[in-house]
Formats: structure tokens, sequence, C-alpha cells
């Protein structure tokens, strides 16, 4: 029912609806269990944002055993067990092999009804856009660990990785929203771009109103970005037009490749009020960042 292209796939197998993704990352942080619970996090993500439930995973892990011992492994497994417990999804197994680089991740299985199934095209002129957590995540660890800013910095993109988009998924769903997608490695342009095509619409953003982590503004106009950001924003610029006063640090923030990132969401004027109810209900965030309109495919930056 839903193929390559989207955030997971979608089989229908009889009368049940399978969603089924895969997510492998690098480190970004230094504690095992913390990393541990960031993977499945980000890896449950898929499934919340076709407006799915996650059931079962699968690790995927690749580690060095002469660099980390059982112990490193064990922390790792429990702050992905513990992640995956609260998204409502169990640990059914697994498959480890030799690597010099550490990355760990999860192939996810889940179901979704098809009244709640929520793609990444699907978005009409007139709809509101919605954006459930500031970007940052990819600027602020690379600056980290390059030593351009303090480590306590890194307490405010954590909290934001760990969270889940369980709550932005059914308040989405409840509310009718027409599209989603969550926002992750391509960014929000590449990610919003990607929602744009598939609708044969155009996404304008209002630059001021999208919520970004701390620092992430100085840092990204001084030119301190991971390449990904830099590789994101030649992709999208493409098909993206920015205002006079959108300065190239705005421009590589929206470009910023996310881990565990929140939901772009296109939702009908009417649902918002729905949508506000159920996230203050679920004690989420969200913040309106622009809107959709006619048009083939832009993403209009102003």
């Amino acid at each position: 029912m839903v193929g390559p292209g989207d955030d997971a796939g979608v089989f229908r197998y009889k009368d049940t609806l399978m969603v089924e993704t895969v997510d492998i990352i690098t480190p970004i942080v230094d504690d095992p269990y913390t990393f541990g619970a960031i993977c499945a996090a980000n890896s449950v993500s898929d499934v919340f944002a076709m407006g799915g439930t996650p059931l079962t995973a699968l690790a995927i892990l690749g580690f060095a055993t002469c660099d980390f011992g059982p112990d490193v492994i064990k922390r790792l497994l429990k702050g992905a067990v513990d992640k995956l417990h609260e998204a409502g999804a169990c640990l059914i197994g697994g498959h480890s092999i030799e690597d010099n680089e550490f990355k760990f991740g999860f192939a996810i299985s889940g179901v979704v009804e098809k009244k709640n199934l929520l793609k990444a095209r699907g978005a009409k002129a007139g709809d509101i856009l919605l954006l459930t957590k500031p970007l940052g995540t990819g600027i602020l660890t690379s600056a980290v660990k390059k030593g351009k800013v303090k480590k306590r910095l890194l307490r405010e993109v954590i909290d934001s990785m760990l969270s889940l988009n369980k709550t932005a998924s059914k308040a989405a769903v409840s509310a009718g929203a027409r599209a989603a997608t969550d926002v992750t490695g391509f960014g929000l342009l590449g990610h919003a771009l990607n929602m744009a095509k598939g609708s044969h619409i155009n996404l304008i953003i209002n630059n001021d109103t999208v919520p970004l982590m701390s620092k992430v503004k100085e840092l990204a106009a001084a030119g301190a970005v991971p390449k990904g950001a830099v590789k994101n924003l030649e992709f999208c610029s493409r098909n993206s037009y920015f205002s006079e006063n959108i300065g190239e640090g705005d421009k590589l923030a929206l470009s910023d490749p996310q881990t565990s990132g929140g939901l772009l969401i296109a939702l009908p004027q009417k649902g918002v009020k729905k949508f506000d109810h159920a996230m203050k209900k679920g004690s989420g965030s969200y913040w309106v960042i622009g809107e959709v309109v006619k048009g083939a495919g832009k993403i209009i930056v102003q």
C-alpha cells in the first residue's frame, strides 16, 4: 500500500496493514544506555509518522569486539529495551556483526488502521504546517564533538531525541491530518520538499516561527554545521525559494540533519483546536511554521 519514498513501507496482509521500517545510526552521545534509547526512539518514529503503532523490534548492531565488552552492550540494550517499552514495542531478537565503526539500530514492525494511515503525500492547499520538535540536533552534536560549544548544551538535544513522537502521532490522527513525515536525516527542508512533491503543492515556511535549539542560530551563521546540512541545502535549493532576508545560516539550520526529530504535519484549519487539546493532554509541544498553497512541489521560505 505504501512503497519506497515514505517514512515506512505499508503492506496489506488480509485485513491487517503492516508498517515496516529500518534505521541505523552511529553514536552521537557517549553513554551507552542513552545512545540505545535514542536509537530506539529514532527507529520507532517512522511508524508513528505513518499514524501506526510499533509492535516488535529486531536489533542490528555492528561493533569491534576488541574495543567494546559485554557491559557496554548490556547498557546499550537496556536503554533500547526501556525506550521500546515506552513506545509499546517489544524487542524480539536481532543480529550483530564485527565492524570497526560502532553502529546500532532496529527493524521495526507495526500496524496501522486504514483510516489512520498518514503518508508524506496528501497535503492540500489551505492546510497549516506544524512541527513538533525544535531543530538543531545535527549542528549541536557536531559542535560538541569539535569542542566549539560546552557539552552541557547536549542536555536539550538529548531530551529532544529521547522524546517519542507517540503523542504527536495520535494527535495528528485524531485531528484529521492529511499528511505527516518525521524530520530526520534530510533536514526540515528535505522532508518538506518530499511532502510538497508528493502532494503536488507548495509549502510556505515562515522562518521566524521555526523553533531552534539554543546556540543553533549562531553556530549555523558561523558555518559550524555538519557536512550533511550543506549537502541537504545543495539538493533542496533547486526547488526552494528564499526571501532576501533569509541568510545562509538560516538556510543551513533548516537543512540540518536531525536524529529522532519531530513530525512535520499538514493539518486542516478545522483540526487545529482538536490537535492542540490532544497535545496539551499528552504534554506535547508544537509550533505553527507555515501553510500549504497551490503549486507544483516547491518550498518557499520567507
